[in-house]
């Protein structure tokens, strides 16, 4: 794939939408399984199979989100102008699901914490999770996207520097980095352990949670943006690609738990998400495409807001702890459809009205796409720029 071949090709990226829709959904279904029910009741392969789901799937958004914002940069773009649209773009949602979350729990008489950290974003900067994973529980995520979003201009203007021939050195560095990081953890103390799991919270929230081990993901998000722009990319297609995060997720069912939460998959899902990008720079099929998953994807920020709040509180309306197979089934059924209507109208109501408003500067039509230049050209992930958000996630 040459660096023409780039440029003359469409911008847009709706496969990656469509992954984006299915990362959310592999969290609801994680949730779902393994917080919301007793995981046995879906079968010992069931629950063994969607057990690293969410864990993936976040792992997935932060790629993603590296990905896209240096496919979709735009020259000339600002950075006070980047920050402001990014700003934009994840808070009126964050505020909106945190309220309603407050309202939620104030109403069943649920303990509340974490609600300043939370309502600023800065949640993810405490090792506590009681803070860390208070307020809307999944919002820690955004609390690394809002560091990822401050750094961007500077990893931008230094992934800019490398040379073209030295882009996938500088790849394999820094996923073997992210691969590293768990024996870096084992260096912290093992108590006190997780509220929920005996794992250790200090190695938990350093490989899980910390927004600086997060950006090693998010920096190689951008990285794989330029190769594929500097028509570097000779990876696999969307096929092996998929066969490759396969392998890596069976892995993932067998190492120790802090490998689990990157390392086992950040190299497939670092060469999906470029496959993806590939493909619908060449126009080669991809089942992604289509305007129900494009659609899907571009509601998945609203719907992983959503997702956990929904899931406790539809299964807690019911006041039982018997549950069957079926009923559970249908519970959760229940409770996608109710959080996908959720963030239909999030979106609608909230992110579209206040990106169309406040998203691109007064009196300014909005920037044709242009067609080449550096790591910041333009490809849109479902078309418009402001739809590019990352997330977003939680596992």
């Amino acid at each position: 794939m040459s660096s023409g071949e780039i440029r003359s090709a469409g911008e847009r990226l709706p496969t990656l939408t469509g992954m984006r829709w299915l990362a959310a959904l592999s969290v609801f279904v994680y949730h779902a399984v393994w917080e919301t029910f007793p995981a046995e009741l879906f079968g010992e392969t069931g629950g063994r199979l969607t057990s690293n789901l969410g864990w993936v799937g976040v792992s997935f958004f932060f790629v993603l989100s590296g990905f896209v914002l240096a496919w979709s940069a735009k020259p000339g773009d600002t950075v006070r102008r980047f920050w402001r649209r990014r700003l934009l773009k994840i808070y009126p949602n964050h505020l909106v699901t945190l309220a309603a979350a407050l309202l939620l729990a104030l109403w069943v008489g649920a303990e509340v914490t974490g609600v300043l950290p939370g309502a600023l974003l800065i949640q993810a900067w405490w090792y506590d999770p009681s803070i860390s994973m208070g307020g809307n529980p999944v919002s820690w995520s955004i609390s690394c996207e809002l560091v990822f979003y401050a750094t961007f201009p500077l990893w931008r203007r230094l992934i800019a520097r490398i040379a073209p021939e030295h882009l996938w050195y500088w790849a394999a560095g820094l996923a073997a980095v992210v691969i590293c990081l768990p024996f870096a953890a084992g260096l912290l103390p093992e108590r006190p352990y997780l509220p929920w799991a005996p794992n250790p919270a200090w190695q938990f929230w350093f490989v899980y949670v910390f927004p600086l081990t997060r950006m090693m993901e998010f920096v190689l998000g951008v990285l794989m943006a330029r190769i594929v722009r500097e028509g570097r990319w000779a990876g696999p297609g969307l096929l092996g690609a998929t066969a490759a995060l396969a392998v890596g997720y069976a892995i993932s069912l067998y190492v120790p738990v802090l490998f689990v939460f990157a390392a086992a998959t950040v190299v497939p899902l670092a060469l999906l998400i470029a496959a993806g990008a590939a493909a619908d720079i060449r126009g080669t099929r991809s089942p992604l495409r289509g305007r129900v998953m494009v659609r899907l994807g571009e509601i998945s920020f609203a719907f992983y807001l959503w997702h956990h709040m929904v899931l406790t509180r539809v299964t807690g309306a019911f006041g039982t702890d018997d549950w069957s197979t079926a009923a559970a089934t249908a519970v959760v059924a229940l409770s996608l459809l109710v959080t996908l209507v959720l963030a239909w109208l999030l979106h609608r109501l909230v992110e579209e009205p206040v990106m169309r408003r406040f998203g691109r500067p007064a009196g300014k039509e909005r920037t044709p796409p242009a067609g080449g230049g550096g790591p910041k050209a333009a490809p849109r992930d479902g078309g418009r720029p402001e739809r590019e958000s990352a997330l977003p996630h939680g596992g």
